[in-house]
């Protein structure tokens, strides 16, 4: 073969060779996002793996409120209450923050009854609210309490973590059957529609509270909940709230989920039960470990007592 027709045979050779690869590049992502779309373990759905956290206040109170303090009594001016004494200390470390509230309408509809109940359990929040005492949070709260939780998403069950108290509970895809008994989590049924995960929630106990501001319920409360991403950072959360028990109509609460973005973003362990054990077991020593606190400006007596008319120690 001569100069010029090695010269022929090398550039089409080359020319060749680039086609095949020019051709498998440009067939690769294609067969490759196919691959991925075959073996999609969603569905096609939104990922919603991640942890995610809400900003709200809804924790300390559904409806729109004002600063406060947590625990309070009367001041000098009848609207203006002050710090009451479990919390003096404390100053503004432990006043509640404002906020818009999460409530369509900023109404919960309380039965009569079950309204002065609200009251009662706000004005003794501190001695009844089930997370003073690193109990179960309970859906909806477990979900915009002001700790993160992670999401792990397979194809026919979607995996809660709560960073509070290890707190978790599994979502049905698939047709499960209930528990047998009653739980503080409730029992998670869920489906698809379009891009919104639908939560159906039964099966709870009654001791679980909506927030700090004495929001309660029953043992026949019914939560549907809806997210829905809106970016891939963010998800809408609403909840549609039913208990014929204690309100006179089903009501509804919507805030924003976010995603936490910081490279080392990681649920943590919070397990509080045991620095909260002298809080709810401590009146039962013989002899008291805390009795007196001294500071700077402040001086505290403690006197423990058996609770009374509080059914969470009456079980």
């Amino acid at each position: 073969m001569g100069m010029r027709s090695r010269l022929k045979y090398l550039a089409a050779l080359t020319a060749s060779a680039t086609m095949v690869a020019a051709v498998y590049f440009f067939t690769a992502i294609p067969s490759t996002a196919q691959g991925q779309a075959t073996t999609d373990p969603y569905g096609g759905h939104p990922n919603l793996n991640g942890i995610w956290q809400a900003t709200a206040t809804a924790n300390w109170d559904l409806l729109a409120h004002t600063t406060r303090p947590a625990v309070a009594q009367p001041g000098v001016y009848p609207d203006v209450p002050v710090l009451a004494a479990p919390v003096l200390a404390l100053g503004a470390a432990f006043l509640v923050p404002p906020g818009p509230g999460v409530v369509d309408g900023n109404e919960i509809p309380y039965k009569p009854e079950a309204a002065a109940m609200k009251k009662e359990n706000g004005e003794h929040w501190l001695d009844r609210d089930p997370e003073v005492r690193c109990y179960m949070p309970g859906i909806p709260r477990a979900t915009y309490m002001p700790y993160p939780f992670e999401i792990t998403q397979g194809t026919n069950k979607i995996q809660m973590s709560y960073e509070i108290n290890g707190a978790s509970r599994t979502i049905h895809l698939d047709k499960v059957d209930p528990p047998p008994a009653d739980t503080w989590m409730g029992f998670s049924q869920g489906h698809w529609e379009g891009k919104t995960l639908v939560v159906d929630v039964r099966n709870f106990n009654d001791r679980t509270w909506f927030s700090r501001a004495g929001d309660f319920h029953s043992d026949a409360l019914h939560v549907v909940e809806r997210f829905t991403p809106i970016t891939r950072d963010a998800i809408r959360y609403d909840v549609t709230i039913e208990d014929a028990n204690v309100f006179t109509r089903p009501w509804k609460m919507s805030m924003v989920l976010y995603r936490q973005l910081d490279p080392n973003a990681r649920l943590m362990e919070y397990k509080c039960v045991e620095l909260v054990e002298e809080t709810f077991l401590g009146h039962l020593r013989k002899q008291q470990l805390v009795k007196h606190w001294e500071g700077d400006t402040i001086s505290i007596d403690i006197t423990r007592k058996i609770p009374a008319g509080d059914k969470l120690y009456q079980r």
